[in-house]
């Protein structure tokens, strides 16, 4: 499988694969006439686990929200599911970063999870037995069944993170999108999401998650997207995750390119 690289000015880009999970054609994202991702074309396919990876402002988040339709685009286009992302948005789950939200809100652990299943049950209808069963279902497979009447306030960093989760998993969506989601999480936890993402994957599931931690990048995922405002390298892990193409990532960030050469491993490391 070939890696998608950085077009250079004067490159066409690739023929985008209509089946893919998530096509993006040339898009540009700014923040006040700064452009925060620029000119970006990559396609992600199905039934894998993908990991987007680059250093602090490299557009990470940025591109997911683009793709979600969640901040505007300057130019180019997204697909989700070979469709224009409208038309499939209960296909689609987010688990956004646990830092943008408001855990103080009055709810408890199986009110949030059935929040996942608003657009199924409708707005402003009552939510039902079968809702909240599968929604317990839900907090089973992340291991908080237990905690299915906690105020959310009173779970513990990682227990949130399971929340929000299987709010996610009880959409039953092709597509999934997570920002973050082992940031600042126990160890538990981040094998329970772990396990998870690859059931999903398992099941023809695609998963795309924004991820800062270089160790775990190789182990934890199948596909990589490197960025740093413009798209590094899109491809298998075993193709794309390369000292050139890390480098060309993080630049002279040493202490991030150690931290790679250690989690390459056998793959080889970087020179000193």
């Amino acid at each position: 499988m070939s890696v998608q690289r950085r077009k250079s000015d004067s490159a066409i880009g690739p023929e985008h694969d209509p089946d893919a999970a998530i096509s993006i054609h040339d898009m540009t994202v700014a923040y006040q006439r700064r452009p925060v991702l620029w000119d970006l074309d990559l396609d992600i396919p199905r039934g894998v686990i993908a990991a987007v990876i680059g250093p602090n402002g490299a557009g990470k988040s940025t591109m997911i929200k683009a793709c979600l339709g969640l901040i505007p685009k300057l130019s180019g286009s997204v697909r989700l599911l070979g469709q224009d992302p409208r038309s499939v948005r209960g296909q689609v789950g987010y688990v956004p970063q646990r830092e943008s939200v408001d855990w103080e809100f009055p709810v408890s652990a199986l009110d949030v999870v059935c929040m996942g299943l608003y657009r199924r049950i409708g707005w402003f209808r009552p939510v039902r037995r079968r809702h909240r069963d599968a929604a317990m279902v839900a907090l089973d497979r992340v291991g908080l069944a237990d905690f299915a009447k906690r105020q959310i306030s009173r779970l513990s960093g990682g227990q949130q993170q399971r929340v929000f989760l299987a709010r996610a998993l009880v959409q039953e969506a092709d597509l999934y999108f997570m920002d973050e989601p082992f940031a600042s999480v126990d160890a538990a936890t981040e094998t329970a999401i772990l396990e998870v993402l690859r059931e999903l994957r398992d099941a023809g599931r695609t998963v795309v998650v924004v991820h800062h931690d270089l160790q775990t990048a190789r182990e934890y995922f199948d596909w990589l997207v490197l960025l740093n405002t413009r798209l590094v390298a899109s491809g298998a892990m075993q193709e794309a995750w390369t000292p050139d193409h890390l480098r060309a990532t993080y630049g002279g960030r040493l202490t991030l390119l150690e931290d790679a050469g250690r989690a390459m491993g056998e793959a080889g490391g970087l020179k000193q």
